[in-house]
């Protein structure tokens, strides 16, 4: 079948997938289309924007720089939202008669419909009316916009076709996970960007557009600067450089292409001497305590590995505890303080304990048969957490310390880092067993429909209420501090708040554990609700 024939067929193919999605439910309905209004709403004001800035000193710094990153963000979003385009999965037209060129042409034409190829141009579009000068520029601007469009989407396409056989997966879905340490990462990044221009100027962006230029789609925009200035060399280059980039995504997306139509499945079959190897490895079970203890530990440590709710759970509280302290004080705004907000996102791992263990926690409680059964297993799951939260506390500290130079407060710090974990650990214990929620194992939701106000009481409350058991350290890091001679004491913070925290800790565990066992029904009941 030629090209011709099938293009149209798989942009209608498109339309429909989109109208049948919207049919599903009212709900998804109204997601779609408010997503939709505000997403058509911003590139509106963006290309507003983009126009008004014609004429500014650094306009090619601040498009050449918006290209680069929408660039980077057509480049990441098959990994991170695999399911959100059926048609980036090329292996469910595998039993179709059709070869690579045709359907690569059909494909990419329909990727041009949607709301993201939309807003791609309307901020090519923008880009262009910014920088442009003259008619020859306006004259490659409209070539600049057509080609960097393209890269865009089959760039796209080409990172979709070489992991689809990941990101169809199971274990590949776990790639996901990463989207939010990306999207943590990139807003600290965005927020200290435009602190520094806020500051400096639009200026700070030159030595980066100088070399982001270069490098496609980001160079199509450089090429109508570059006529605009009269440097026609550098503009041949600039589109030379986009165009190559197009036919080398182009025959990339081919070749796997190909070889996804035309080769059987097997990513996902671990061969036999991987699987051996998987089930004779006891290295973890073998640095663990003996015992329930240790199975326990083994137990949380693989569900935050292997789970992609509680790993998702985790990647989040790791990046933004250290985003938050490390930022800020890189900024010079922040204090060694901050690095307790480390502890503090790690802490809330301890909240809903069961809740993590969805349906089969009712293998967990058939083996708690007694209060000293219900300790060791809320113990074992409290040293798991400690396991990763301690030295990646004191890691967090250490390093916002650095970047401070304020070395004279770490003892401090790191006395009401610890201190605030074993609050948080003695009121998740507690939380855990007053009020348990069920976490859904599919979809975005972290808690199932009908107990919000129960997750809102365990993590706010218990939150309040870790608070205040610190108290009696805040008390007294504020006394040495202000206090004419404290200054020669605050290192005993360290000790006087790692034993506060772990008395707390251990109180904490041993007034849950009755409850626990008492509650078992009533926690089943709830965490099995999802």
């Amino acid at each position: 079948m030629s090209a011709d024939a099938i293009t149209p067929v798989f942009v209608r193919l498109k339309l429909s997938l989109l109208r049948n999605g919207l049919r599903q439910s009212g709900g998804r309905k109204a997601a779609y289309i408010t997503s939709a209004v505000f997403a058509l709403l911003f590139a509106a004001l963006q290309l507003i924007g983009l126009i008004a800035l014609r004429g500014h000193a650094h306009a090619e710094s601040v498009v050449v720089l918006a290209v680069a990153v929408l660039g980077l963000g057509w480049a990441v979003m098959p990994l991170f939202f695999p399911g959100g385009d059926e048609t980036l999965d090329p292996t469910r037209l595998v039993m179709l008669p059709l070869r690579p060129r045709p359907l690569m042409r059909a494909l990419l034409t329909s990727s041009l419909v949607g709301i993201g190829p939309l807003f791609t141009l309307c901020l090519l579009v923008g880009s262009v009316v910014a920088v442009a000068r003259g008619g020859a520029a306006f004259a490659v601007g409209a070539v600049a916009v057509v080609l960097a469009l393209l890269v865009c989407v089959a760039l796209a396409r080409a990172v979709a076709a070489a992991n689809v056989r990941l990101l169809t997966s199971r274990k590949g879905r776990d790639l996901a996970v990463l989207s939010g340490l990306v999207i943590a990462i990139g807003a600290q990044v965005v927020n200290f960007g435009a602190q520094r221009i806020g500051a400096s100027g639009l200026g700070e962006l030159d030595p980066a557009a100088a070399v982001l230029q270069w490098v496609p789609p980001a160079s199509a925009i450089g090429a109508v600067h570059a006529v605009g200035e009269g440097s026609y060399g550098v503009a041949l280059a600039q589109l030379a450089l986009s165009a190559g980039a197009l036919v080398a995504l182009l025959a990339m997306w081919s070749r796997h292409l190909t070889r996804l139509m035309t080769s059987p499945d097997g990513s996902t079959l671990p061969s036999a001497g991987s699987a051996a190897r998987e089930r004779s490895s006891t290295g973890l079970g073998r640095l663990l305590p003996p015992g329930r203890t240790g199975t326990v530990m083994e137990r949380s440590l693989r569900y935050v590995w292997r789970d992609p709710k509680t790993k998702t759970a985790w990647v989040t509280s790791l990046a933004i505890g250290l985003i938050v302290p490390v930022f800020n004080a890189w900024q010079g705004t922040g204090s060694v303080y901050f690095a307790c907000f480390a502890a503090g996102m790690l802490g809330i791992q301890m909240y809903n304990q069961f809740g993590q263990d969805t349906s089969a926690f009712w293998m967990v409680a058939m083996t708690i048969s007694s209060t000293h059964d219900a300790y060791v297993e809320l113990r074992a799951r409290a040293y798991a957490l400690l396991l990763i939260t301690l030295p990646y506390a004191t890691l967090v500290t250490v390093l916002t310390t650095a970047v401070l130079g304020d070395w004279r407060r770490l003892p401090e710090a790191l006395g009401l880092s610890f201190a605030l974990l074993g609050a948080m650990l003695a009121t998740g214990a507690w939380t855990s067993a007053r009020f348990p929620y069920s976490i859904p194992q599919e979809g975005y939701k972290n808690v199932a429909p009908g107990q919000t106000g129960l997750a809102w009481i365990s993590i706010v409350g218990g939150m309040m209420a870790a608070a205040l058991l610190c108290a009696p350290v805040i008390a007294l890091t504020i006394w040495l501090n202000v206090s004419a001679d404290g200054d020669a004491w605050t290192w005993l913070l360290l000790p006087a708040g790692t034993v506060y925290g772990a008395a707390l800790a251990a109180v904490g565990l041993k007034l849950a554990a009755p409850r626990t066992a008492r509650r078992l029904p009533e926690i089943l009941a709830a965490v099995s609700k999802g």
